[in-house]
């Protein structure tokens, strides 16, 4: 069947199908421009969502690739990881061809972001899909007068049968912040990370691509852009404080986020910046 993007509903929610080569397929939903499932071509969804996740937009949604913008995290005084999770996109283009689909979806400044954080922008993320591959390319512009900096990830679950059993390789080398060990600044001394507890790692200055080894759901991960990598499992405890995560939900599940985490990018008037992930099968 030749690749096509299709208007769907989806737990509720307006959203768009990718329609890929070999039967890949994509979700994305309207509502924080969030990417909620990525099927290849032997049937596999790489994309962790919760059981639990809530779906009426009165919190983001816990799963998929999530948009943080224009705060990451709690490391400043807006709502945990921006505003941008909670609001509706709208769509800006779309096309397809016979090896990819691919649909950009947009959201500006209003006066409500503009009572949280006083400045003007446009964001724009791009999805596309190929055989055994996606593009996630997030694209913030100043369209206002005044210089600004933010924070953001792409946000990334994915989906893993068992965590104990991956391995994170490429990260060999570059210092991290640990923020699940009281924030101290390390140095990665191994050659690949393995998940044994809670892992809640911001990476600096990644520029190396990984290879997350899990099995059938190994996937190769290169960013473009993103200065900060950030890897995190709540493990046992903190999932089970998740009311929108089932007790055994963090077994099946790794971030890898493409972030601008400590590291701000600043923008100065009228000017765009680009970062990207991509997730290929091996």
């Amino acid at each position: 069947m030749k690749p096509s993007i299709e208007e769907i509903e989806f737990h509720g929610l307006a959203a768009l199908r990718l329609n890929g080569p070999k039967g890949s397929s994509a979700v994305i939903s309207k509502l924080g421009a969030q990417v909620l499932s990525w099927v290849t071509p032997d049937g596999r969804e790489r994309l962790f969502l919760s059981d639990k996740a809530v779906f009426d937009g009165s919190v983001a949604i816990r799963g998929g690739v999530p948009v943080c913008f224009p705060q990451f995290s709690d490391r400043g005084d807006l709502p945990k990881h921006g505003f941008v999770r909670t609001r509706e996109w709208s769509e800006s283009a779309r096309r397809s061809g016979d090896d990819y689909a691919l649909v950009t979806l947009e959201t500006s400044d209003d006066a409500a972001t503009r009572a949280l954080w006083p400045h003007a922008f446009r964001l724009e993320l791009t999805v596309m899909i190929e055989a055994d591959r996606i593009d996630l390319e997030l694209c913030v512009a100043n369209t206002g007068e005044q210089p600004f900096a933010f924070t953001g990830a792409l946000h990334t679950y994915l989906r893993l049968v068992q965590v104990e059993d991956a391995a994170l390789e490429g990260l060999y080398g570059h210092e991290y912040r640990d923020a699940a060990q009281g924030n101290q600044i390390c140095k990665d001394s191994g050659t690949e990370l393995a998940v044994d507890g809670e892992t809640d790692r911001v990476y600096h200055q990644v520029r190396r691509p990984q290879l997350l080894r899990a099995g059938n759901h190994s996937l190769a991960i290169q960013q473009q852009g993103f200065p900060d990598l950030v890897v995190w499992n709540p493990w046992v405890a903190k999932c089970a404080a998740l009311p929108d995560m089932s007790p055994e939900g963090w077994r099946e599940m790794l971030c890898v986020e493409a972030a601008a985490a400590d590291t701000e990018v600043a923008l100065t008037a009228g000017d765009e910046w680009y970062g990207r992930q991509t997730l290929a099968v091996v």
